[in-house]
């Protein structure tokens, strides 16, 4: 279920059969680091960067 909402969150930013090659990696990061920043109801409305940030720090 998390797969199909981030790929509708995806299709926001590229429309079905849209050409990725067309992109640059920039292009690509940025719509990356939009939808890390993006809180989800199903991570408790935390964001997947700050979970991330968050998990890497207990390894440390």
């Amino acid at each position: 279920m998390v797969n199909e909402n981030t790929n509708g969150l995806l299709r926001q930013y590229f429309p079905k059969s849209t050409d990725l090659s067309l992109f640059g990696a920039q292009d690509l990061a940025f719509v990356a680091a939009e939808l890390n920043s993006r809180p989800r109801k199903t991570l408790g409305w935390n964001t997947p960067a700050n979970l991330l940030a968050k998990l890497v720090a207990t390894l440390e």
